[in-house]
């Protein structure tokens, strides 16, 4: 006859069994991967460390379960009947979880993931490079990404240098505030139909007493605008909108924005937007050739092919041979000092073929830096 209290330790015992298919999976998730096989002693010993009793026996049938629930749950089969006739007739069905017998170690691993190594290394990559995310942010969101891979290959995931050799943000509500931008501009919002509005927030600008702490713009007043377009430049998020207090559309660094708040009135300016050429309007605004338009014709050496098409693309651009060692391009380009400052990187290998008025304008820039000096 069982003493007092013998039944419910043995239901406790029972409860636990059932967690220890989670467990071996996580385990192998996280301690196997193609290089790294785990023997089958070895995830024993981890199971009865969590209080689990465990035998080599029931480790192979765990995994057998496991990678049944794993195809079930791709959709890869219907039902465990479809699966175990694939199983038969030897066709593309492969397991999850494998047994490796042909190395010095025998022993299971993960063998299928949603993501491999470089696919983690590339996002994570990603994430470090974007200025607008800060470093805290950055870190948090990598170390979910490792979650996808074995300890020992998210070990191998060095990304250091990215965040050292970046500017960054140092909003960290910057993720939060793209979140609010993009419910503030869609149609459907949490199931029901929304009316894109307004967002109000402060805008920060650094401070030369303090390098490390931004303030705001116009002493803190706030700015109230209408969300069209979210753009990501150089690293950067920013937002395509159109003032209210300037009633033309503007662009903002989301990451200088601060206690951004959605109004709940209509967003205004939709035959502004729908005006503007996004492609040319981005390219005059990132790269800060901001006047009159005129068709200008630059010979360049020929080692700068690849940067002239990434400066002016091929619409309604020009390029032509000149001699063995130039070529000509002709574009419509806004006249600025922004563009003579980038002519003046070139130093001699780019020259400003015509017309005569913006060479007269860049040799006017030219003296006036001289001038400085």
């Amino acid at each position: 006859m069982p003493k007092k209290g013998e039944k419910a330790t043995t239901e406790g015992r029972k409860d636990n069994q059932k967690m220890k298919p989670y467990l071996v999976y996580q385990y192998l998730l996280h301690n196997s991967d193609e290089n790294h096989v785990i023997a089958a002693d070895d995830i024993v010993a981890y199971i009865e460390e969590k209080g689990i009793s465990a035998e080599r026996r029931s480790i192979y049938r765990d995994i057998k379960a496991i990678n049944n629930a794993l195809w079930l749950l791709e959709d890869e089969y219907n039902n465990m009947e479809d699966l175990e006739e694939a199983k038969k007739e030897g066709g593309s069905y492969e397991d999850t979880i494998v047994y490796d017998n042909h190395r010095q170690k025998k022993g299971f691993y993960v063998n299928h993931r949603k993501y491999d190594a470089s696919d983690i290394r590339l996002i994570s990559e990603c994430i470090y490079s974007s200025k607008y995310i800060s470093q805290s942010e950055a870190e948090r969101l990598v170390s979910i990404m490792k979650d996808f891979v074995s300890d020992r290959q998210a070990a191998e995931i060095r990304t250091d240098a990215l965040v050292n050799d970046r500017t960054r943000t140092l909003n960290k509500y910057a993720l939060s505030n793209v979140s609010i931008l993009y419910d503030a501009m869609s149609r459907e919002l949490n199931g029901e139909r929304h009316t894109p509005e307004k967002v109000r927030f402060q805008y920060l600008k650094s401070h030369i007493s303090d390098l490390n702490h931004q303030v705001e713009r116009k002493h803190g007043a706030n700015y109230v605008v209408s969300p069209w377009k979210l753009i990501i430049n150089d690293g950067n998020y920013y937002l395509l909108a159109f003032s209210d207090e300037y009633q033309e559309m503007r662009t903002y660094r989301v990451d200088r924005m601060k206690t951004i708040t959605r109004t709940g009135v209509p967003r205004e300016g939709r035959e502004a937007f729908e005006a503007i050429d996004l492609k040319s309007y981005t390219q005059r605004t990132f790269s800060m050739f901001n006047g009159e338009k005129v068709r200008v014709e630059i010979r360049f050496v020929n080692s700068l092919l690849d940067t002239a098409l990434e400066r002016f693309g091929k619409n309604r651009v020009y390029y032509k041979k000149a001699d063995d060692y130039h070529f000509t391009v002709s574009a419509e380009i806004e006249i600025s000092d922004q563009f003579f400052g980038w002519i003046c990187g070139f130093g001699t290998k780019a020259i400003i073929v015509g017309p005569e008025n913006v060479k007269k304008q860049f040799t006017e820039y030219l003296d006036k830096i001289r001038g400085k000096y």
